[in-house]
């Protein structure tokens, strides 16, 4: 599930401490690796879930679907749980709740809550809404984590989240906004993936990438089954899903969650919820090449920009001496786990 030479060690130095540079700005040896681009990556192949999930929206309730892709994902992991829960059992009460918070409420109800509020609401104000995730888990990221902005974020952030909102509409300016209910479930669905991306930041310093991607998924099995009982809808399935559900769990699913958490070991959280801004700009492609979507010039605008921005941040964390996302210094005793 995570490359061997990954390191749960800060993506960047404390502002007391010099970075690892030398005169060109290479990195030392000693200096850990930047993974945003992974997380990039990871969000990504999130973008591709619209094309299997559609068929299966079609047949099947949506508690159903995000029922089977956690049944699917933790059969196979099986073999892992024991592993990661006696790890768990080894942290303290910090990082269980947050582990709690990520498996049930980042990985399954927040999924509900943002398809209820399309359920409920008209189709926008959920995507209005939705943008508001980079803001929270950059709140939240200074929080819990003490990660501190430079001004030079601002140069990455303002343009990733303006084009994302270009992506999202067919006309930015013209936005109508459904009823307080919608806008409520869209915003907690928000907050909840910005919990989900600094929390998965703050065990990732405690248990291998491995064991975060299987606890999720464990922990979210059952906070799932129970979206089901509550919505009141079947269990069952039937085997003309059962393609399409692998499929759903097993890509966007599980090998993007893995490909994630290795991602965020090295990554700060304000500068991973800006790379997962890749997620809306691959869905449109996506859209448009496969589902039959269309696209004004100012969503092509949105999304030259989201890349654009994404990709910037990523080479800058990579050369730059003076990085815009400061870290505080990592506990030794969380160095060296995998």
């Amino acid at each position: 599930m995570t490359s061997p030479d990954a390191t749960p060690s800060d993506a960047g130095p404390s502002s007391a401490t010099p970075t690892g540079t030398g005169a060109a700005g290479v990195a030392d040896a000693g200096a850990p690796r930047d993974r945003t681009w992974l997380v990039a990556v990871a969000a990504a192949l999130w973008g591709t879930d619209g094309l299997l999930r559609l068929p299966l929206a079609e047949d099947l309730p949506s508690g159903t679907v995000v029922f089977w892709e956690h049944l699917i994902i933790v059969a196979v992991l099986a073999p892992f749980v024991p592993r990661a829960v006696r790890a768990l059992a080894r942290c303290g009460p910090r990082v269980w709740l947050a582990v709690l918070i990520i498996g049930g409420g980042s990985s399954a109800l927040a999924t509900a809550l943002f398809t209820a509020a399309f359920q409920t609401g008209d189709a926008i104000t959920p995507l209005v809404l939705q943008k508001m995730q980079p803001l929270f888990a950059v709140l939240a990221a200074w929080v819990v984590l003490g990660e501190r902005l430079r001004s030079g974020y601002v140069l990455f952030a303002v343009p990733a989240i303006a084009g994302a909102w270009l992506l999202a509409f067919a006309d930015p300016l013209d936005i109508e906004f459904g009823a307080l209910r919608a806008a409520l479930l869209a915003v907690g669905a928000a907050a909840l993936w910005a919990a989900g991306t600094v929390l998965g930041r703050l065990v990732s310093t405690s248990l291998p990438s491995r064991d975060v991607t299987t606890l999720r998924f464990t922990v979210g099995l059952p906070v799932a089954a129970i979206i089901v009982t509550a919505q009141g809808n079947p269990y069952t399935v039937s085997w003309d899903n059962a393609v399409g559900l692998g499929l759903l769990a097993l890509i966007p699913g599980l090998f993007a969650l893995s490909l994630y958490y290795t991602g965020l070991r090295a990554t700060p959280a304000a500068r991973a919820t800006l790379a997962e801004l890749a997620y809306p700009a691959t869905a449109v492609v996506i859209g448009v090449s496969f589902l039959g979507a269309t696209m004004t010039v100012t969503q092509w605008a949105g999304l030259v920009v989201v890349i654009v921005a994404v990709t910037a941040l990523g080479w800058h964390e990579r050369t730059a001496k003076r990085r815009p996302v400061v870290v505080p210094p990592e506990p030794a005793s969380a160095r060296g786990r995998e």
